[in-house]
């Protein structure tokens, strides 16, 4: 098949043969589920019908498991085989936001004969073949993340030609697109522009399970932007936008709340529960660390499981996928890294340790299960950390203004910088810096180009009132999803209002239950495990400790902060691999650290040495550590927080391996506290000027040739114990080994 040209895409034939086409439109239908008896459904056909006869614009948000992927793959068939008159149409483009989906997707095409390649960071070596296969007109779909959105060679060269040769635009888990969606992800802004510049004659489809009626309206707001047929990118045509929004319950999900004390009962309940589920499934969890250690858990109480998260190797993520869906595992443990477009149609549980910060979140994720059984388990596990974790990730919203204006000052007077070079004139941090420019690009106040970012010199002002909008949705959010673990009412009604159902607007959807969730006497949250077992998890659980690795390289462009430190750190320099009870954003332990680490409300510490609760699990830890050589003497690293818990804290230490206290890192004289909250280039900058070395004569002259152990409270960016590593290390330590309490 080849690509039309520009002049042969033209809205088709209003006197198209809508019976014949139908009949096309389930043979293909056919083809694609692999069944002889497959139909589509009236809402279903209506969509193929907009995309491919009438060539309109169509917003499509219904539950996870309706047949949205049908829709989008039929149109394509129909448009590829010129099924409506006119010659071929072009391939279409899928704007897919997850590897998962991306894969599913590909086999799904397969099945019916329609050929589809992707473009993600997984297949970089292949981007060049697909590219030629594209243009040869060997591709039937293509996959795109919209992260390639944003970079400048596919944005500048392979984008426009295939807007101008696109036979159908697809704009998956389309709620992205919105300020008001869960999952605000700034690349899919760019979206907006993409439709602007489509030639007439396009269709493009957005498809989504998780949208309420304030995200779907500016969903349908942002797919009426034309930029052809108005002669504006603010062109708009609301009413040509076709809108199918069904309803959303789901009559196989059993949803259920697990209110247990602690993470020690939350551990025992799955060890008891799961296996007695028939058939797998997927254990969430809010942080990678959590995933990792009820992975770790779950593996030794005997369960097959891997954990699955967005730190995992993507060799290693396809390899999990295949083995769910082969039931090679009784479950995932996951990060909302698996979530849109996996699909598993028998998967028997979703059980979340730990609540999302949104109900439209959770249904998404829950989504998963039971799509084609009559029965599947979702039981919610809320944590005592629910709280703080949000709290984290709200942190990563829009920056203050004044870190904008930095940003926009520093590309202003320095031309193209790289995103490591504009650390040194902000002091936010990379993954937060990353966000905000591609934010500022989308608005068009910078542009991305090889090599880093340029200011575009266009106007731009700092839309606060946005940006707060959004924080008081995501608050709002929230408070939601406390609202669903407390309330008393239908679980499956409660999810369906937070999502605006539509069914449940008519008359009588106020009394609308759906007599399977535990509140309708349908559905029990599963056992409660007894005192034996919940202390043998306690027990696996107080096992304390990982290594703490300090930083190997340092950051690029530290002279223009009056550093002069570059390249790799020399082993001359470096620490030895240490130890640190646990991770702060972990279970077990780590909620202990967060309650250490919380300040009061002035600020002042909440305790003077180190808590009875957590000596034990250090002198665990000290116990089964072998540093070598062995250390003759403590470091501490003084604290202008916290400095009583850790001169406390490496006293203890001291007494435990049997050598003395030989002296201290601490700030200069008239140094303020170093700040956290600031980049990598920042925090080593602080960290640099203000700490010094501070032995004792007898101590200074002891010190070449030994080894120390350098104890600290917590560690996060690491730039303190690797600047505190490298003064010993100059003044003659042989090895320095970093102790600390936290990690994160």
């Amino acid at each position: 098949m080849t690509s039309p040209s520009l002049d042969a895409v033209v809205p088709a034939d209003q006197g198209v043969d809508r019976i014949a086409l139908r009949a096309q439109a389930e043979v293909a239908l056919r083809a694609l589920v692999g069944r002889d008896d497959a139909t589509l459904r009236e809402d279903q056909w209506v969509a193929v019908e907009a995309l491919v006869a009438d060539r309109r614009r169509a917003l499509v948000v219904q539950r996870t498991g309706w047949g949205k992927s049908a829709v989008y793959f039929v149109a394509t068939a129909l448009l590829r085989s010129g099924a409506a008159g006119g010659p071929p149409s072009g391939p279409t483009v899928i704007i897919s936001p997850l590897l998962a989906l991306m894969r599913n997707q590909v086999a799904a095409a397969a099945r019916a004969g329609i050929r589809a390649e992707t473009i993600n960071s997984a297949n970089v070596t292949d981007w060049d073949g697909v590219h030629t296969r594209v243009a040869a007109g060997e591709v039937d779909v293509l996959l795109v993340s919209p992260e390639r959105l944003n970079n400048p060679g596919f944005r500048d060269e392979v984008l426009p030609r295939l807007a101008a040769d696109a036979g159908l635009v697809v704009i998956d888990e389309a709620h992205c697109i919105s300020d008001w969606g869960h999952d605000f992800r700034p690349d899919y802004r760019r979206i907006r522009t993409l439709l602007t510049d489509l030639p007439d004659g396009i269709p493009v489809l957005a498809t989504t399970a998780t949208a309420n009626a304030r995200v779907t309206a500016d969903v349908a707001e942002q797919l009426a932007v034309t930029g052809r047929r108005t002669g504006s990118a603010s062109g708009s045509g609301l009413e040509d936008v076709l809108l199918l929004r069904g309803a959303l319950d789901r009559k196989s999900l059993h949803l259920s709340v697990a209110l247990l004390p602690d993470t020690s009962a939350q551990l025992a309940w799955l060890a008891h529960n799961i296996p007695r589920i028939d058939g797998s499934g997927i254990v969430y969890c809010l942080t990678v660390a959590a995933a990792q250690q009820v992975t770790e858990h779950l593996r030794g109480v005997g369960l097959d499981v891997r954990a699955y998260t967005g730190q995992t190797d993507p060799a290693e993520r396809e390899a999990a996928e295949a083995d769910l869906l082969a039931n090679r595992v009784k479950a995932l443990v996951a990060t909302s890294a698996l979530g849109m477009g996996f699909d598993k149609g028998d998967l028997a549980f979703v059980v979340h340790l730990g609540a999302p910060p949104s109900p439209i979140a959770y249904y998404q994720q829950v989504g998963r299960a039971g799509r084609a059984t009559e029965r599947a388990e979702v039981v919610l596990l809320p944590g005592r950390e629910d709280h703080a974790i949000w709290d984290y990730f709200a942190s990563m919203a829009f920056p203050p203004q004044v870190e904008v204006r930095a940003a926009l000052a520093a590309l202003a007077a320095h031309g193209t910088l790289s995103t490591a070079a504009l650390e040194t004139h902000v002091s936010l941090r990379r993954n937060r810096l990353e966000l905000m420019l591609k934010v500022l690009d989308v608005d068009g106040a910078v542009h991305r180009v090889t090599g880093g970012w340029q200011a575009t010199g266009e106007p731009w002002q700092y839309d606060a009132d946005r940006y707060e909008r959004v924080a008081a949705a995501r608050r709002a959010e929230q408070q939601s999803m406390v609202d669903y673990v407390r309330g008393d009412g239908c679980r499956m009604a409660f999810l369906r209002r937070a999502l605006d159902d539509p069914e449940l607007e008519r008359p009588g959807g106020d009394a609308w239950r759906c007599g399977r969730c535990d509140r309708c006497g349908g559905a029990s949250a599963g056992a409660v495990p007894d005192a034996r077992e919940v202390e043998a998890a306690r027990e696996r659980l107080a096992v304390p400790g990982l290594e703490v690795t300090t930083r190997s390289m340092w950051p690029t462009g530290m002279a223009t902060l009056g550093v002069d430190l570059r390249g790799r750190i020399a082993a001359a320099e470096s620490a030895s691999t240490g130890r640190a009870v646990a991770r702060l954003d972990g279970i077990g332990w780590g909620g202990l650290l967060r309650d250490l680490f919380t300040p009061t409300i002035d600020q002042r510490p909440l305790v003077d040495e180190l808590p009875a609760a957590l000596r034990q699990p250090v002198l665990d830890v000290l116990a089964a550590w072998k540093p070598m050589p062995a250390p003759a003497g403590i470091v501490v690293v003084e604290s202008a927080t916290r400095p009583g818990l850790v001169r406390h804290l490496a006293e203890g230490v001291a007494r435990q391996l049997g050598v003395p206290v030989v002296g201290a890192v601490r700030p200069g004289a008239g140094s303020a506290p170093g700040r956290h909250d600031v980049n990598s280039a920042q925090r080593l900058a602080g960290v640099t000027q203000r700490l010094e070395l501070d032995l004792s004569p007898a101590a200074a002259a002891g010190l070449p040739g030994r080894s120390v152990v350098l104890v600290d409270d917590r560690t996060d960016s690491g730039w303190t114990l690797t600047v505190a590593a490298r003064l010993l290390r100059h003044a003659g330590a042989s090895a320095v080994h970093p102790f600390v309490l936290g990690v994160g």
